[in-house]
């Protein structure tokens, strides 16, 4: 039936909290800025978690009558989902992972199941598991269900197992701060070992059976240590194995699948550097030296991988320069120093209109990534078997599949030596898959499959593609996904989304969600603009830096063409980004503010010019190779000033406007939304939407945690959205 979800006309008003002026004056390059509101920034002062907590009571009041909407939606999300599941199991030496899921349980249990070895047809068919049902020889090895009891916040960072299977390091984080304590336990025994070290970041890696790799962070959260670990011994004994002291680089470290190299990698946004350490035959000599592949060069970004041909180790180097080969070129040479990227034996070449993105080698195959249109495509090459018995070099062949709109990559592969290939696939349309190749004959087996229960029939989804000319000419490629019986010639609420930074992908996939919008009518758009990757790097380089407003135009772009087109109107649209596409919001926000019903800025960074101007908050300094550097340049900070969020409201009408945060939040701090809500309230013209900002005071970036919660949330954001739209039946 339909329900008329508009706040009781006769209840009493609520008034919105107003958050005291007190004028803060940042000064930079000779220029000025006088900020009311920066003193929210304390969020050790009790008067600003007063006003948060009042923010949450009024949005609460507000929203009242989107509660029979958000139980509806979350009431369908969950009749969708078998809650009580498991994953596909993967193998890693003797044991086949997987993860189970319980009804009524917010987080995963971690189980394995030894390999019967005994039938060498089998050893790489996971044993049939049935969910809800224990498997002979099944070990739980970690049940996040008892590691966040009592705790309002828990996330799993690292989770990794030695190859014999005898030890498990595991990290947490109880605060949504991505600030993570380690632990190892011994899952022979079950025992928690002495071994805790905590504040380290995300990940863990092992060599060998007893040495483990972590990395440490600075004042600002930066990754810039790898440590070693030795199991049995005292954290004050473990060695500083790498140190990285310039602000602008990122420190990662992981083991190539052969097990042979340690490869240490340092990275800012347009450059990196990386070393590797020979662990030997056994894979286990974990303390040796580092060797440098090749040092850093400003402008210029390689990665390695390890593969064995002919009996002889080389080096898989993925390259690319931002003014020789932007779009990324694949070579190969002997392992060791690379003195010349340009002197590497090409395997795939450097093109335009071709993105290549990642290698993945193993024993006898390599796994190609490259962006083609706005598509990531893979590519499999075998690497065949001389008349010497010795592998040689094959050619990659596309791995093709029948949507126009999908996503598929490598998945679930741990092993360095297998028969056969694990591919993810997913689209608008299509849940998620992992196929099975088996590398032999070629067959595909289709071995996991999301299932959507209830009354679904997929059928009635469909996805396309729609290019949107921008104000200079570019093409922009917008996907459209919507029921089939809804007209795209006739007006409808539609959801228009958008990131735009990073170089990231909007990457098409499968969400239970988004169902509850198209089932009322809604047509899904995702805008791919210029700063993401969708069209290689040059379309990431037009929208950054000196170039960022184009991100904004391009977003601007695609709604007037879709009311243009008749597909919708202002008053039936709703945009929606997060984090950098929270920015995007903000932006829209103060440039474009009648094209929409309502705007959704989920954890946005609103405020980045007080944010880049200060190098001791974390991602500062290496985010000036994506923004620019308004520190020291007055240049690029007069250019920012004309478009960051919160410098620009103005006294004009805005829609209404949710914006979603959390108070732990280390990437962009809940302070940002807090001031430009504050702003808005205090600036926006009579007639403006109503402003509304939702603060959850025990998680950070990516918001709460546990899978009910995160259902709950995701339900009342959609109803908010769909309030604005105008699409509020009840199903």
């Amino acid at each position: 039936m339909d329900s008329s979800l508009t706040p009781d006309a006769t209840a009493t008003p609520v008034t919105p909290p107003i958050a005291p002026k007190r004028p803060h004056t940042r000064s930079f390059h000779g220029r000025s800025v006088i900020d009311d509101y920066e003193w929210l920034r304390d969020k050790e002062n009790p008067e600003v978690r007063e006003y948060l907590e009042a923010e949450n009571a009024f949005t609460d009041a507000r929203t009242a009558h989107l509660t029979p909407l958000e139980d509806a939606v979350f009431a369908e999300v969950k009749s969708r989902i078998r809650e009580t599941d498991m994953s596909l199991p993967v193998r890693s030496g003797g044991w086949w992972y997987f993860s189970r899921t319980e009804e009524g349980k917010s987080y995963g249990i971690s189980c394995r199941i030894p390999v019967d070895m005994t039938d060498a047809t089998t050893q790489w068919t996971p044993t049939e598991i049935v969910a809800g049902q224990s498997a002979e020889g099944e070990q739980i090895i970690l049940d996040s269900n008892e590691l966040a009891e009592g705790h309002e916040f828990f996330s799993l960072g690292a989770a990794s197992i030695t190859l014999d299977g005898r030890y498990l390091a595991y990290s947490v984080d109880l605060a949504g701060d991505e600030r993570f304590d380690l632990r190892v336990k011994d899952l022979t025994t079950g025992e928690l070992l002495d071994d805790e070290i905590p504040g380290v970041a995300y990940g863990a890696t092992w060599v060998g059976d007893d040495h483990l790799f972590y990395q440490r962070v600075d004042e600002a959260w930066r990754p810039h240590e790898v440590w070693r670990h030795r199991i049995g011994t005292s954290v004050d004994e473990d060695v500083l194995v790498f140190r990285e002291e310039d602000e602008h680089y990122w420190v990662g470290v992981g083991v190539t699948r052969s097990e042979r190299y340690l490869l240490i990698s340092a990275a800012s946004k347009t450059t990196s550097e990386s070393w590797y350490l020979d662990l030997g035959a056994s894979g286990e000599d974990a303390e040796g030296e580092l060797t440098c592949i090749r040092p850093r060069e400003k402008g210029v970004q390689y990665d390695v991988d390890h593969a064995v041909v002919g009996g002889e180790d080389h080096w898989l180097v993925l390259h690319d320069s931002l003014t020789r080969r932007p779009n990324g070129e694949l070579g190969r040479c002997p392992v060791g120093p690379v003195d010349d990227l340009d002197a590497l034996e090409v395997m795939v070449e450097h093109r335009d209109d071709r993105r290549v993105e990642g290698v993945d080698v193993f024993a006898d195959h390599i796994v190609l990534a490259t962006r083609d249109n706005a598509i990531e495509k893979l590519s499999l090459m075998m690497l065949g078997t001389g008349a010497d018995g010795a592998t040689t070099w094959g050619t990659f062949e596309p791995v093709t599949f029948d949507e126009e709109l999908y996503s598929a990559g490598n998945t679930g592969n741990s092993e360095w030596e297998s028969p056969v290939l694990r591919v993810s696939y997913t689209s608008y349309v299509t849940p998620g898959q992992v196929w099975e190749i088996d590398l032999a004959s070629g067959e595909r087996t289709l071995r996991k499959q999301q299932e959507v229960l209830g009354d679904v029939d997929l059928s009635r989804y469909t996805a396309s593609r729609r290019w949107v000319t921008a104000a200079d000419g570019a093409q922009i490629p917008v996907s459209l996904i919507h029921r089939v019986d809804v007209p795209l010639d006739q007006v409808n609420p539609v959801l228009l989304y958008g990131y735009g930074s990073y170089e990231a992908c909007m990457d098409p996939y499968f969400s239970v969600f988004r169902l509850s919008m198209l089932d009322r009518g809604v047509v899904y758009a995702v805008a791919h603009v210029r700063g993401g990757g969708e069209m290689g790097r040059a379309w990431y380089e037009q929208g950054k830096e000196l170039h960022k407003k184009t991100t904004f135009t391009d977003f601007i772009a695609v709604a007037d063409d879709l009311i243009a087109a008749g597909m919708t109107t202002s008053g039936r649209m709703v945009a929606e980004g997060g984090s950098a596409g929270g920015l995007l919001m903000g932006a829209v926000a103060n440039m474009a503010p009648d094209r929409f019903a309502g705007i959704e800025a989920v954890v946005p960074f609103v405020d980045p010019l007080t944010s880049i101007l200060m190098p001791e908050l974390p991602l500062t300094v290496t985010e000036w190779e994506e923004w620019g550097d308004p520190y020291h340049d007055p240049g690029v900070y007069d250019y920012m000033a004309t478009y960051a969020p919160y410098e620009n409201v103005t006294a004009q009408e805005y829609p209404a406007i949710l914006a979603v945060s959390g108070f732990n939040d280390t990437r962009v701090l809940y302070v940002e939304p807090s001031k430009w809500v504050a702003k808005l309230r205090a600036t926006a013209a009579p007639g403006s939407g109503e402003i509304l900002l939702k603060t959850d005071m025990s998680s950070g970036h990516g918001g709460v945690s546990g899978r009910y919660a995160k259902w709950r949330q995701t339900a009342f954001e959609i109803a908010w959205e769909l309030d604005r739209m105008g699409a509020t039946e009840i199903l």
